[in-house]
């Protein structure tokens, strides 16, 4: 895809357009995106240790739920708690997420290495540290994402 980026001090705010001969997932998704720019850019309110911290999404390298709380981790496998549901969080996080099963998102820009389990389960590892696995019914989805086969 080609793309062009003109920057012009007469727009007081960011207005693009896009010339494209069909729509695509990838497309709705940039779309949806830059729609709301403003709310992406804010930071995600969590907690720890009776603390509050923002988080920029970049920082996040896995969201996931674990028992009755949605937490994330960061890139020193620090631990929040995050006051939003999983949906709710998948839709914030921008192109740069993948779910990789029902209770999980993950950055795939901090995915270590992923290796192939028994029973059709991948295990997944972030570049933190933190594991997962890649449920059968997210497997075909995840390896398109990434462009494997």
């Amino acid at each position: 895809m080609r793309v062009e980026c003109k920057i012009d001090e007469k727009y007081k705010e960011p207005y693009a357009v896009l010339h494209i001969n069909r729509m695509t997932q990838a497309i709705a998704k940039l779309i949806t995106m830059l729609e709301k720019e403003e709310a992406d850019s804010m930071a995600l309110v969590a907690m720890q240790e009776r603390k509050t911290y923002f988080l920029e999404s970049e920082e996040i390298e896995l969201a996931r739920t674990e028992g009755r709380e949605v937490v994330c981790y960061d890139r020193l496998r620090k631990r929040y708690i995050l006051n939003k549901p999983l949906y709710e969080l998948e839709d914030m996080l921008d192109i740069h997420f993948a779910r990789i099963s029902k209770s999980t998102i993950i950055n795939i820009r901090q995915i270590d290495h992923v290796e192939a389990g028994f029973n059709g389960t991948m295990e997944l590892v972030m570049k933190n540290g933190v594991t997962d696995y890649i449920s059968r019914s997210f497997r075909k989805a995840f390896k398109e994402r990434l462009g494997l086969r």
